[in-house]
């Protein structure tokens, strides 16, 4: 019923957990439809900058981006709907969780480089940990959205 009230119509089929040391950034991913993912996330310990960034070629707001911090002080939960890619980082020793709206694929796992120079995305760790996967994703420019 709050989700509803809200706008938002998931249903969540997955449940996530990662595990991260401060400083590890992640993202910016998102899948193709038709497995598509919204994801709610939250922090169940720990601290993390989340970051939410329109990928949806006809929005007024298509390379915008969103950030936000989730703590389990805060206990704030944030929903990225499909059509948006996202990434954290941990600003310090954290567990994030997160619930999805369709199974992970990994055949339908894109993605686009963190630090690209024209989102101007402050993820206040400048060098901090990403992994190999991560550095080798293409720059926004070059996406080609399936939304």
């Amino acid at each position: 019923d709050v989700f509803s009230k809200l706008g938002i119509d998931a249903v969540f089929v997955q449940d996530n957990q990662s595990f991260s040391t401060k400083g590890v950034i992640r993202g910016l991913h998102f899948q193709a439809p038709p497995f598509e993912q919204g994801k709610l996330v939250r922090v169940a310990s720990g601290r993390v900058l989340d970051v939410a960034v329109d990928i949806r070629k006809n929005s007024a707001t298509y390379g915008q981006s969103f950030s936000i911090e989730l703590s389990a002080e805060n206990q704030t939960i944030f929903y990225i709907p499909p059509g948006f890619a996202h990434g954290f980082v941990a600003l310090e020793e954290s567990i994030f969780l997160y619930k999805c709206t369709n199974v992970y694929h990994k055949e339908s796992e894109m993605g686009f480089i963190y630090n690209d120079p024209t989102l101007n995305i402050d993820w206040q760790f400048p060098d901090g940990l990403v992994s190999e996967k991560d550095l080798i994703l293409p720059l926004f420019k070059d996406l080609v959205s399936p939304f």
